[in-house]
């Protein structure tokens, strides 16, 4: 038995058929099979369900599948710590888009201890991002405490949530809109981060553009989507947008106002084509905790080190 069969084998057992599983690795689907084969003979047990068009894992096969994972985490593990500081590694992190954008640069400088190291970052919703941690594809994935208490669709006993602190939504709108415009020649506020005053009154008079689905479960909320109270505050929703970047151009264009995080307009986020509006008699605000889930299980050092890296303690959320 070797670690390049184990890793064909655990490849094999999470794609939809053998010959996706031979593009991924970048092996021809007889070198796949025969790797199988192969591995099958060292165990002395056969691991798959064999059909005309597909494999399906057996029960042998799904116990085999918790070792292999096991066994090639620990080689990663070996290989990492013993290389240090010039260990060719991947650090792979999945999450909704809007979360990525906000931790990248952390990202970015925690690994910066690790030249050789690449950063894997992949767009997908918060349960498909711990169903790629529990299968392996990933070693983080980026989710809202939300699903962290709901325990999503996925959860392991060997994963640990590092907390990343409070996102906290705003309205926000383009330096051309006449809500800006207008504020700024009665308020004469100067710096484009310091938020302007307006009433709600203000605020409901002109059209909004929102997500149909949440930008961090996918889920279809209609206007429930981007956090907004419509039940206290109803609002014109005008423009319906799931893309995050055709958001954010409608409302620099002056045409909407949107509901957004507030790291659009602060750190790694900073864009100067927009403005934060507080509604002064507003009496709610829309916040969630971000965290980075890992399997502390078989660890890497360079693992424990960027999920210190990057946390943030309670008090300071």
């Amino acid at each position: 038995m070797n670690l390049t069969d184990l890793k064909i084998f655990a490849c094999v057992a999470r794609q939809p058929s053998l010959g996706v599983a031979a593009q991924e690795l970048h092996l021809t689907p007889s070198a796949v099979s025969k790797a199988l084969r192969r591995l099958e003979g060292d165990l002395d047990t056969v691991l798959f369900d064999r059909s005309a068009k597909q494999l399906s894992l057996n029960a042998s096969g799904q116990r085999m599948l918790e070792f292999a994972r096991n066994m090639l985490a620990l080689a990663d593990q070996a290989k990492a710590d013993v290389s240090g500081e010039q260990a060719s590694l991947s650090c792979r992190v999945a999450g909704p888009a809007i979360l990525l954008w906000r931790h990248a640069e952390q990202f970015r400088q925690a690994m910066a201890a690790y030249p050789e190291a690449e950063i894997h970052l992949t767009s997908m919703y918060e349960d498909e991002a711990l169903a790629a941690l529990e299968r392996g594809e990933v070693n983080n994935a980026l989710v809202t405490s939300e699903v962290l208490h709901g325990r999503g669709g996925y959860w392991s006993a060997n994963w640990v949530s590092t907390p990343l602190g409070a996102l906290h939504l705003q309205l926000l709108a383009g330096l051309q809109h006449p809500l800006v415009t207008e504020a700024l020649a009665v308020q004469g506020v100067d710096g484009s981060n310091a938020s302007l005053q307006i009433s709600s009154q203000q605020a409901l008079a002109y059209d909004f553009v929102s997500p149909s689905r949440s930008l961090f479960c996918g889920k279809q909320r209609g206007n429930l989507s981007d956090g907004w109270r419509d039940d206290q505050l109803p609002r014109k929703i005008r423009y319906w947008i799931d893309d995050l970047q055709l958001l954010l151009s409608m409302v620099k264009s002056g045409r909407a106002l949107a509901y957004l995080p507030d790291f659009v307009l602060t750190g790694a986020g900073l864009d100067t084509g927009l403005r934060r509006l507080e509604v002064s008699d507003c009496s709610f605000q829309c916040s969630e905790e971000v965290h980075l889930v890992w399997n502390a299980k078989n660890a890497a050092r360079w693992q424990t080190e960027l999920a210190r890296a990057l946390a943030v303690p309670a008090e300071a959320t």
